[in-house]
């Protein structure tokens, strides 16, 4: 496995009412919801390890630990940064933080795991 860490991912998102705690139906405000965060920092790690996994591997989600710190408003944009801390066997740890234009909005943990794709499928049926 040619991971080493270091590795960062970046994404962006312009907040819409999909993305509220309304539609995620996690609370009754319009604004962007604490499970939309987890979902963009997940898509922050996943990025980057794009392409460094072997092939017929991927990683799974396994452990999310965040602080949602600011509400933010539809319309507005956030990005989610995630940095590789650590490989610990298969299990990779990552910070992770979610930003808009006046700083800070979450921050915190995630864990991923490295899985044979096929054999993890196999586990579903």
């Amino acid at each position: 496995m040619p991971l080493k860490p270091g590795l960062t991912g970046h994404v962006e998102l312009s907040v819409t009412d999909a993305d509220t705690a309304l539609a995620a139906r996690s609370g009754d405000v319009p604004v962007l919801s604490t499970p939309r965060i987890v979902a963009l920092v997940e898509e922050a790690a996943v990025t980057a390890v794009a392409g460094q996994l072997d092939q017929g591997q991927t990683s799974v989600g396994m452990r999310v630990q965040l602080d949602h710190l600011t509400p933010i408003a539809v319309g507005a944009t956030v990005t989610a940064d995630a940095k590789l801390d650590r490989i610990e066997g298969r299990r990779l740890v990552f910070t992770v933080s979610v930003n808009d234009d006046r700083g800070l909005v979450a921050a915190g943990k995630v864990q991923r795991v490295v899985v044979e794709r096929d054999r993890f499928m196999e586990k579903c049926t």
